[in-house]
């Protein structure tokens, strides 16, 4: 059998089991609802599963400038829950004057037009706006419905437009904007991470997510790579080039057991010891930790910034940075190995300009750094390469 014969077949496997669990939904409506909370942890019971497209960065995180801008209706629960980082929680007897009170976005439950019509008209549903904190390119959606066991909606659908500015909702909803449907409504389990990957290559600003007919969801994560505008790059002059508001993105490390190292090129300072990047005692002597981060094209590094805020007795205790210009070019030094003082910012200006496009940071022998900043900016190379990907994406 060749690649593509198999690639086919694998295809066709999945379609079949898309239409036979829509088959089984039509058959028995509650088919994926998740059995009453019997007790104990809330969490014991849920369904989670592993979706690789959750390394990339949440450009709907909060701490990027994300927000939900608005919603037809919350009734029972908030839509800012939707975007709060930690998982949700489900306290059994926490109730309020509305009724059962849900971390998560919860509507009302629709009704029909008349006594003789009571279930809502097929095409009517709720829907949340989202301004994603970092715009980019979307590559996969994690629609998670804890506790919602046998209130979550039926299906979910997902669209996405690239309006720039600051825009309102009512500026959003306007006729003269396109939303493209990313996810088409598809049936989702209740108390589970439903996750959805997403093909294309369209840079979003926002996006709108739509439950049919109505019920709860309690977080939205929209992973995927940032894409900055290189007009306001440009603007800026020297700007961090690593952040992942302005393109940084993490490709790799030796050790993830804490925290992702994504919170190392996350804007603002760390607020609390696991707001950056810590990894387990390393016992193998000779051995270092590590991480590599990608540029957003090709940089002129004149200053770097490593912080260990809030890491006291576990800070990493040297770091040395390395980098290199292209795929294939070699590896050089940055900054030599150097000793850290614990919960410090420290500064190292640079004698000549480092030209990358990836750094690697290592720490001696192991411990946390909560953030880096690579202070410069794009070559010409590197802003005509971003700006061929931005006008490539659509924007």
């Amino acid at each position: 059998m060749t690649f593509d014969e198999n690639e086919n077949e694998n295809e066709n496997e999945n379609e079949n089991e898309n239409e036979n669990e829509n088959e089984n939904q039509q058959e028995n409506p509650h088919a994926n609802d998740a059995a009453p909370y019997g007790g104990g942890d809330p969490y014991a019971d849920y369904r989670a599963t592993d979706l690789p497209f959750t390394e990339l960065v949440d450009l709907a995180d909060r701490r990027l400038g994300a927000g939900v801008i608005a919603a037809n209706d919350e009734f029972f629960a908030e839509r800012e829950n939707l975007l709060v980082r930690e998982r949700a929680v489900f306290d059994p007897d926490h109730f309020g004057h509305k009724g059962k009170i849900m971390d998560g976005w919860e509507t009302r439950r629709r009704r029909g037009a008349d006594a003789a019509h009571p279930f809502p008209a097929p095409e009517e549903h709720d829907w949340a706006l989202i301004r994603l904190g970092a715009p980019g390119i979307i590559r996969g959606i994690v629609v998670d419905t804890a506790h919602f066991r046998g209130n979550y909606p039926q299906r979910v659908s997902i669209q996405a437009t690239a309006v720039e500015g600051s825009p309102s909702p009512a500026e959003l909803l306007a006729d003269d904007v396109k939303w493209e449907e990313i996810v088409p409504p598809t049936p989702v389990r209740g108390h589970a991470a439903n996750g959805f990957e997403i093909t294309g290559g369209r840079r979003c600003t926002h996006v709108r997510l739509c439950q049919h007919p109505d019920g709860g969801i309690a977080r939205l994560r929209v992973h995927g790579e940032v894409l900055p505008d290189p007009s306001w790059l440009a603007a800026l002059g020297t700007f961090d080039l690593i952040s992942v508001l302005n393109g940084g993105s993490y490709e790799d490390a030796s050790d993830r057991f804490y925290s992702s190292p994504t919170q190392i090129i996350l804007p603002g300072t760390s607020r609390k010891m696991d707001d950056g990047w810590e990894n387990r005692r390393r016992r193998v002597r000779d051995t270092n930790d590590w991480v590599r981060f990608h540029l957003p094209a090709q940089g002129a590094v004149r200053a770097v910034e490593i912080d260990t805020a809030y890491l006291k007795g576990n800070a990493a205790g040297w770091i040395a940075l390395q980098g290199r210009n292209g795929e294939t070019g070699e590896w050089f030094e940055i900054i030599p190995r150097t000793r850290l003082q614990p919960d410090t910012l420290h500064r190292f200006p640079l004698r000549a300009r480092a030209i990358v496009t990836h750094v690697r940071l290592d720490a001696f022998p192991d411990g946390g750094v909560a953030r880096m900043r690579l202070h410069g900016s794009l070559t010409e190379t590197g802003a005509a390469e971003l700006t061929r990907r931005y006008e490539e994406s659509g924007a």
